[in-house]
């Protein structure tokens, strides 16, 4: 996917209400109509009890989501499990129906459509699942599976079914001669491809990956992330993919939304969010990723650990849904719930005390409960382990001539000093995310 250079803006005032007004908008005015637009999105499931099933309370699995997505754009979805990801790209397809908000397709609203009025739309808009063994039905042939929209919607490909099913398992990787094969003659990475297929079927404009390459092996997740990749520039196709993994996200990304606890807490553009995050929550999932980096030998970095579990989606916090949990909450943070602003161009964070941004409650104390929230540990980055470096000596005692064996035993201790004298040398960060975590952690 072609990389899009972000742009910079000017920081707003200091002020909250400042803030509300100089706000810098998501979009500028030439941006093009967006495929997907969402607002206010919410979903509730009931929880009932007694002999009548009377309604004791909710799950708030969605609370007031709001976003877009541009054609041919990708936008990644991040969070921890239950924040509400899965429930979003259900709702977006109409394969759930929301409690509140409003989703609008190509300007058409479609938050109410019956099945019978969704139909239509469902050439334009197809949905790729978590489980490449649930999502297939056991009792049917691959190419039965493949050519179920062709069915439901009583399309006849040019060249008929069978020609069409085996182009698009072709087009995914899949041999066309597996056609009367079933689901459990396949890999785990052969089932998402027949998943993908059928998804592609129809020729779609939007098509929402829930966690395409979650259950997948590393090297089949490479192969699946590619093919996503590939498809999207050959067909022109638009994605909205719903994953944990950050390093996947950051990948097929061009825009990213952070979720937390049925809300969007931080939504920008790829780059943007990686090199300057915003939200305290987005920076504690970021100091989590490994940098597979062998020039970082001997570098110290920051691990963030969040103390405590995700608050119930049954009873959310009051104000910021993050401030249990937040090494910056102040009272402000307990009481009022910050909106999704931009503090620059493209960059949303909600947020009472951004990162990378003027403070939006300047003068806040900072609450006591928040000293013991999180927890700063250092980890040293070893660029060779144990297991290369007796590899090494192992090789180092093939047989030589006197005068190479001597000199290698010379510069052995002249290696382990300079390796001490650079791991010594190397910084140490004096604070963690600011003075109050330093203290606790000091402590």
């Amino acid at each position: 996917m072609s990389e899009k250079k972000p742009t910079e803006g000017t920081p707003v005032e200091d002020t909250p209400a400042a803030s509300a007004e100089k706000a810098i908008p998501a979009q500028s005015a030439a941006s093009p109509e967006p495929l997907l637009k969402v607002e206010g999105l919410v979903k509730h499931f009931p929880i009932k009890k007694g002999l009548f099933g009377r309604q004791s309370g909710a799950v708030k699995a969605v609370d007031g989501i709001s976003f877009d997505v541009l054609p041919g754009e990708t936008l990644g979805v991040v969070g921890e499990s239950g924040c509400g990801k899965s429930t979003m790209g259900r709702l977006v397809t109409r394969l759930l129906e929301p409690t509140g908000g409003k989703v609008e397709f190509q300007g058409n609203d479609i938050t109410h459509m019956s099945a019978g009025q969704m139909r239509p739309l469902r050439r334009d808009m197809q949905m790729i699942f978590q489980d490449p063994y649930g999502s297939l039905n056991p009792r049917h042939t691959i190419g039965g599976i493949v050519s179920t929209p062709f069915r439901l919607q009583g399309v006849t490909p040019e060249g008929g079914v069978k020609k069409e099913v085996q182009r698009l398992m072709e087009l995914v990787g899949l041999n066309p001669e597996h056609y009367n094969r079933y689901p459990h003659e396949f890999s785990g990475g052969q089932r998402q491809r027949i998943g993908i297929a059928r998804a592609l079927a129809l020729n779609p404009k939007l098509v929402v990956a829930d966690e395409p390459v979650s259950a997948l092996d590393v090297s089949i997740q490479a192969q699946v992330v590619n093919l996503l990749d590939d498809l999207q520039q050959e067909l022109g196709l638009t994605y909205v993919i719903i994953a944990h993994d950050l390093s996947v996200i950051r990948h097929v990304s061009d825009r990213i939304a952070v979720m937390y606890l049925g809300k969007i807490v931080e939504l920008a553009d790829r780059k943007s969010l990686y090199s300057a995050p915003m939200h305290p929550y987005t920076k504690a999932l970021l100091s989590a990723v490994p940098v597979p980096d062998p020039k970082r030998k001997g570098v110290k970095s920051e691990r963030i650990l969040l103390k405590g579990d995700v608050p119930s989606p049954i009873s959310p916090p009051s104000g910021c849904r993050f401030h249990t949990r937040c090494w910056k909450a102040t009272e402000i943070c307990k009481t009022q719930e910050p909106p999704l602003i931009a503090l620059k161009t493209g960059h949303q964070v909600a947020c009472h005390h951004p990162e990378n941004a003027p403070d939006q409650a300047p003068g806040e104390t900072v609450l006591p409960s928040a000293r013991e929230s999180v927890e700063v540990v250092s980890v040293t980055k070893d660029a060779v382990p144990a297991e290369a470096e007796e590899a090494a000596a192992v090789a180092s005692e093939a047989p030589a001539s006197a005068g190479a064996e001597a000199a290698a035993t010379a510069e052995e201790p002249e290696a382990e000093a300079a390796a001490d004298a650079s791991t010594e040398a190397a910084p140490v960060a004096e604070t963690g995310p600011d003075s109050a975590v330093q203290e606790s952690t000091d402590k």
